[in-house]
């Protein structure tokens, strides 16, 4: 009797996880697109999660703050100016990744800093919906744009920064609009806003 209470106790509780995170208050109106620098916006001990609201549907990301503390403080810190509001998807590459986070839509824009890796021992970009930031040649190069990962690409790993899980709506990203291989050539999706979200 007690374990049939237990399992359903965990039920509810796992019905209700969404519930349990509480938005956090946009710092601009209207996108904001230019930076020198990111301010602390994390606080010590919260648990961060972002959805992306595309116009394929939602994305929910796990962030993971304890592991790469400088990308996720950065991409709250955007986030919360509204700088992923109508950014297109601009690198789909099915079986690969699908890239956004540049507001000139052509794969070289950026918030106007940048910074440097954060690779995490036992983050591996092992499965689809691994998250990380994208860059040049120059490890320091790290920005706004980000990728999910379509498929296991452990080439990526220690290479790229991972800041990020998909926890749902991985089946969203694999409805974006492809921009190379069969089928590309269509009408980009975008992001059309992020929320950021804090576990209660």
């Amino acid at each position: 009797m007690g374990v049939r209470i237990l399992l359903l106790l965990l039920a509810f509780l796992s019905a209700c996880k969404g519930e349990s995170m509480k938005p956090l208050p946009y710092l601009s109106e209207k996108p904001v697109r230019s930076f020198q620098a990111p301010e602390p916006v994390l606080e010590p001990g919260k648990d961060y999660y972002a959805r992306l609201k595309t116009t394929k549907g939602e994305i929910l990301l796990d962030l993971l703050e304890k592991e790469a503390p400088n990308t996720v403080n950065s991409f709250v810190f955007l986030a919360l100016h509204r700088y992923f509001d109508g950014v297109v998807w601009h690198r789909v590459i099915p079986g690969f990744v699908a890239q956004t986070g540049d507001p000139t839509g052509t794969g070289r824009g950026g918030p106007g800093y940048t910074f440097g890796l954060e690779i995490a021992p036992g983050l591996a970009f092992d499965r689809e919906g691994m998250v990380g930031m994208a860059r040049t040649q120059d490890p320091n190069s790290n920005g706004s744009q980000f990728f999910i990962t379509l498929a296991p690409t452990p080439h990526l790993t220690g290479q790229y920064t991972l800041f990020a899980k998909v926890v749902e709506g991985m089946e969203v990203v694999r409805r974006l609009a492809s921009t190379e291989g069969p089928g590309a050539g269509g009408e980009r999706d975008r992001i059309l806003g992020v929320e950021i979200l804090v576990k209660e």
